[in-house]
């Protein structure tokens, strides 16, 4: 009776572990679906990159292998990275500058105002209008002059000595003056800037005490200055 007794117990100790073994794999297997519910990774990523999360949603780390990578949605001081600059090509050098030799402006022209005393003596002879052929050198010179500057007005002016009545000394010294006049207009001087007057005896250049006394070979030589043109010319200098 005994040994029937511990053969039904030996029995039934073993059905209950069976029992007891075949509950522990089915709690072992629903607990490692569970398991499998609660960590979850995300495809496609390399172990490092894998975050683990749980079904609520909070992330994991086995604490096994290298450290997790921060990512936006488990770690609480994430930072953007921040993308590579992109390298700006440096500025083409400006040109140097072209060096422009500096040129001296030629100086401006200078007016001027020029009066010029044509000699008597090689122009009229005493009582007198007709050019002497010193004369006619004498103002071809004159005109030479003119080369340098642009005249704007010339002014010609015939004088006489002192013999002869007032009225005839002045109809002389505008005769002698329209004789330079004519000369000159036909070496190509402007009409337009050329004007002429006569003076008669009213402006001599010699002293009465030098020349004093009648009319003498002597004292007509001595008043020879007396019988002249003055010409002023006022205009513009050209620099040369």
């Amino acid at each position: 009776m005994k040994t029937s007794f511990d053969r039904k117990h030996i029995g039934l100790a073993v059905a209950c572990a069976f029992t007891l073994g075949l509950a522990s794999n089915a709690a072992h297997a629903k607990e490692s679906a569970e398991d499998h519910q609660l960590w979850t990774t995300n495809p496609g990523q390399t172990p490092s990159q894998q975050v683990i999360k749980s079904g609520f949603g909070l992330c994991w780390h086995s604490g096994f292998g290298p450290p997790p990578v921060s990512t936006r949605e488990c770690d609480p001081n994430f930072k953007e990275p921040v993308a590579a600059a992109t390298p700006v090509a440096a500025p083409a050098p400006a040109p140097a500058p072209m060096v422009v030799a500096a040129v001296t402006p030629p100086p401006a022209p200078v007016p001027v105002s020029e009066k010029i005393r044509l000699d008597a003596d090689a122009l009229f002879d005493f009582d007198k209008a007709v050019l002497r052929p010193a004369g006619r050198d004498t103002l071809d010179a004159f005109v030479g002059k003119l080369k340098d500057i642009t005249p704007e007005t010339i002014i010609a002016v015939g004088h006489t000595d002192r013999f002869g009545s007032d009225a005839y000394n002045q109809s002389l010294s505008e005769r002698r003056v329209a004789t330079v006049k004519a000369y000159l207009l036909d070496k190509g001087v402007n009409s337009n800037r050329l004007h002429t007057e006569g003076k008669g005896e009213t402006q001599p250049v010699t002293k009465a005490e030098d020349c004093h006394g009648a009319k003498s070979v002597k004292t007509v030589a001595c008043l020879q200055p007396d019988r002249r043109v003055e010409v002023e010319v006022i205009g513009t200098r050209i620099v040369r």
